[in-house]
């Protein structure tokens, strides 16, 4: 017999099936946001909420933990506004107030006989065949979901501007559906002609492009956080007007790739006749009006643009031209086939001052001579000390400039000191008399004494012990050095020199080259550095900032560089390290990474593994140095990093470094593969000789690798020694892992950890494939013309089942107990045969 409860508990169930099904007649309103249609796992909802950009109104939009995925058009309702699928098929948003028809599907005659809203964030439309009619991955807003094929015949937009695929499979970015400022894609430099492009994310965080003439697929873009699992990722057109990937996890959303990395080169970011510039080291831009002849049309909102005061028209004879240095008025297609001219600096502004359809113009001042003369009332302009460019625009005059910052503030201290001078004059004079009495005391009793002179450098290091960096003046640190002389080593940041502090601490002193940041940035830059600690990083104690001179000051190791033990000649037997102090070298130095990758609490990619950056303390314990220095020194490299102006060390540079693809932690992890090896072979990775038969070292030690002749590949140095050969095929085995091409077959660094203490099984890793390396040095790198070439620097992602986890069925497995051998000396004799 049943009883009342079970029908509840049945009916409950069944409620629960069919919960996900919108029959004709449901709806939902804005009035009443406690009814809203969810995906059978509750993971993505279709109901109204609020929109953040007009107070008061909705938008009838599909969310996940409160992100914004679709909407049904882009207009916002009232409070009155109700979604309904009718009885006729169509879903349709009316507004209540006026009773308007605010967007609908358009599928009456399509026999829709029910609408859902899928695990994935779809909401499709089916007919009685359970077959879909509409769906609305097919009409996006401003979002591609994992899953969602996007072809050339559908559209990103966002305000006013727009995303598209091109036919060749160009990604491109355009303001009012005209202006294209970005056009990017591997097909750009590719003489091929798709047939049906599309693209496609995956749930991995590649971006990839497919087409039937190409096999397999094309990586157009990947999230820096890639194959990293518990993350919802998205691509969105942004509100900003740029292409982002994002990564979703507890209802944050984290930006992980950005198609225009310079914001201010988004055409009309700043609205019309607005300036974008920079201001200090903030990343963000702000947006400003040419001059005082102009009013911002929103003043809480910079980004609406500009306005003149007076129009031109209502000064005939009295125009002017403004002159406005490092200054570019934005230029993209379809303007440059009628805008641009090759004239002098005078004759471009001349040209636009007379011309009555020219309202501003931009000289080049980069020795090409280009012209821009800008014709209709829409400009969109971009400034930046670094900019070689002048530009002018058209006002009535006088022309009023914008004051400088230091005007501004001119100001604002004469007026405070008129009101206050008597408050401010006591205080400045209270503490000049209490300066320089207190440096009176010490010139005449202690200036000369060691003892407070050690006792004052403790009390300067005091800060360096609180987690601050202590700044140390020029001289002091010149005369710490005895002048520069003493000199450790020279890298790709710098120079470095052994110094003595006045309370009696060794360090290394790094003179930095290559500064092109500002003070404040420099100094949060130091901080970020001077508060990374772990045993296997070496500590930055301070830095100096005067002028030009920039210095960090870092704890100096006794032993120097990895490089200084491994790669030295058989006599040198002094410098021989054993196996197992290479293996202790080895798995420090993860450590240390591991932690700059994954428990900072910003993921700091290093740019630079090598053994010259792993020094060793008296105790030959591994600390990883430079740190965090790719992005202090020279951050235009990365900013608008090409071939050229890569930072890296031949031989150690990972494949998309050659692919012009993001640069990641595991960009890392290939340089630390390589560093393995050399470690296990005392030779340098790319050493190339008759021995490894005229093949790349990592190639020719796979193949003895596959042969079993593991001997061959460790140093000969150790022939004779005690070494523990479980370990030599462990490492072995893991730097093939870090040398594989694809990013994605990398192991991230902390289950590098795993493999080297022997908790994680290691599966055979595939054979590394050979790389043509480019260098700092110039080296040039032909493009190949065919979409297989591309495709061996872009290739498709890998099935995460092949290549997520090294610990499947059948993998090899090492004991933990150690098997103590010795190298057989015959290997020795037969290379001397």
């Amino acid at each position: 017999m049943r009883t009342p409860l079970t029908y509840l508990l049945l009916a409950s169930f069944l409620a629960g099936i069919f919960a996900a099904d919108i029959l004709p007649g449901d709806s939902i309103s804005a009035g009443d946001t406690t009814k809203t249609w969810t995906s059978p796992n509750n993971t993505f909802t279709l109901s109204f909420i609020a929109n953040s950009a007009s107070p008061n109104t909705f938008l009838a939009a599909i969310t996940f933990n409160n992100i914004q995925i679709w909407s049904a058009g882009a207009a916002a309702v009232d409070s009155t506004a109700t979604l309904t699928l009718l009885r006729s098929g169509n879903l349709q948003l009316v507004n209540g107030s006026s009773n308007g028809v605010v967007w609908q599907s358009n599928t009456s005659r399509l026999g829709v006989s029910k609408a859902s809203v899928e695990d994935t964030g779809e909401l499709v439309l089916k007919n009685g065949s359970d077959k879909v009619v509409w769906s609305s991955f097919d009409n996006p807003t401003d979002t591609i979901m994992p899953g969602q094929n996007f072809t050339v015949k559908h559209e990103l937009r966002n305000g006013l501007y727009s995303f598209k695929l091109l036919d060749n499979g160009n990604l491109t970015l355009l303001w009012n559906r005209s202006t294209m400022y970005y056009n990017s894609g591997l097909n750009s430099s590719a003489s091929i002609n798709l047939t049906s492009p599309s693209l496609r994310l995956e749930s991995i965080g590649i971006l990839s492009l497919f087409d039937p003439k190409i096999v397999g697929s094309v990586i157009v873009a990947y999230s820096s956080d890639y194959a990293e699992a518990g993350q919802q990722r998205y691509v969105k057109l942004d509100d900003d007007g740029n292409l982002k990937i994002f990564s979703a996890a507890g209802g944050t959303a984290t930006q992980r790739w950005v198609a225009v990395s310079d914001i201010c080169q988004i055409y009309g970011y700043c609205g019309r006749l607005g300036i974008c510039s920079y201001n200090g080291s903030e990343s963000k831009p702000v947006c400003g009006c040419p001059s005082r002849n102009f009013d911002p049309i929103d003043p809480k909102d910079g980004r609406k643009g500009c306005k003149r005061k007076v129009e031109i028209s209502d000064c005939p004879g009295n125009a002017t031209m403004l002159q406005l240095d490092h200054t570019r008025f934005l230029t993209y297609t379809p303007e440059l086939s009628s805008q641009v001219f090759f004239v002098g600096i005078s004759a471009c502004r001349l040209n636009c001052l007379v011309g009555p359809a020219c309202g501003a113009s931009t000289s080049l001042a980069d020795g090409t001579g280009l012209c821009y003369l800008k014709n209709p009332d829409y400009y969109s302009g971009y400034q930046s000390p670094a900019l070689p460019s002048t530009s002018y625009v058209k006002v009535c005059g006088p022309a009023q400039p914008n004051p400088t910052p230091a005007s501004l503030s001119d100001n604002k201290d004469k007026e405070w000191k008129l009101r206050a001078w008597i408050v401010v004059v006591v205080v400045l004079a209270t503490l000049l008399v209490l300066v320089l009495l207190e440096g009176g005391i010490w010139w005449c009793c202690c200036r000369n004494s060691p003892k407070f002179g050690a006792l004052s450098a403790q009390y300067a290091l005091l800060e360096y012990a609180s987690g601050a960096p202590v700044q140390f003046s020029y001289k002091d640190l010149q005369r710490a050095a005895k002048g520069f002389k003493d000199k450790l080593g020279e890298g790709g940041f710098g120079a470095v020199y052994k110094g003595v502090l006045a309370n009696r601490t060794v360090v290394a002193v790094k003179q930095l080259e290559g500064i092109e940041q500002g003070e404040k940035q420099f100094r949060m830059e130091v901080a970020t550095i001077s508060s990374t600690h772990h045993l296997n990083l070496v500590r930055l104690i301070g830095f100096c900032s005067e002028g030009r001179h920039r210095l960090l000051v870092f704890e100096f190791m006794k032993n120097g560089s990895l490089d200084h033990f491994l790669f030295t000649t058989e006599g040198q037997s002094s410098k021989l390290l054993s196996w197992e102090n290479r293996f202790n070298i080895a798995l420090g130095t993860a450590k240390g990474i591991t932690y700059l990758h994954e428990e900072c609490r910003d993921c700091i990619v290093h740019c630079d593994i090598k053994p010259e950056n792993i020094l060793l303390d008296e105790n030959y314990n591994a600390k990883v140095s430079d740190f965090g220095l790719a992005k202090l020194v020279n951050p235009k490299d990365h900013r608008y990093r090409t071939l050229t102006s890569v930072r890296g060390t031949r031989g150690y540079l990972a494949p998309e470094w050659l692919a012009n693809l993001p640069i990641t932690s595991k960009s890392d992890i290939y340089s630390f593969g390589m560093v393995l090896l050399e470690i296990v072979s005392g030779r340098r990775n790319f050493y190339v000789s008759s021995e490894t038969n005229q093949k790349k070292f990592s190639l020719w030690a796979y193949e003895e690798f596959e042969n079993g002749n593991v001997e061959a590949i460790v140093d000969r140095r150790l022939l004779g020694h005690e070494v523990d050969m479980e370990q030599v095929r462990r490492v072995i085995q893991i730097s093939f892992w870090c040398i594989q091409e694809q990013p994605s077959q990398r192991p991230m660094m902390g289950k590098v950890v795993q493999m080297l203490e022997g908790i994680m099984e290691i599966e055979k890793p595939p054979a590394p494939k050979s790389m043509t390396e480019g260098s700092i040095s110039g080296t040039s790198i032909t493009a190949s013309s065919n979409i297989s070439a591309l495709s061996t620097f872009a290739a498709s992602a890998v099935a995460p089942s092949s290549t997520s986890s090294l610990q499947t069925a059948g993998a090899t497995s090492f004991p933990s107990g150690k098997n103590v051998e010795r190298v057989s000396s015959s290997l020795l004799r037969e290379e001397a045969d």
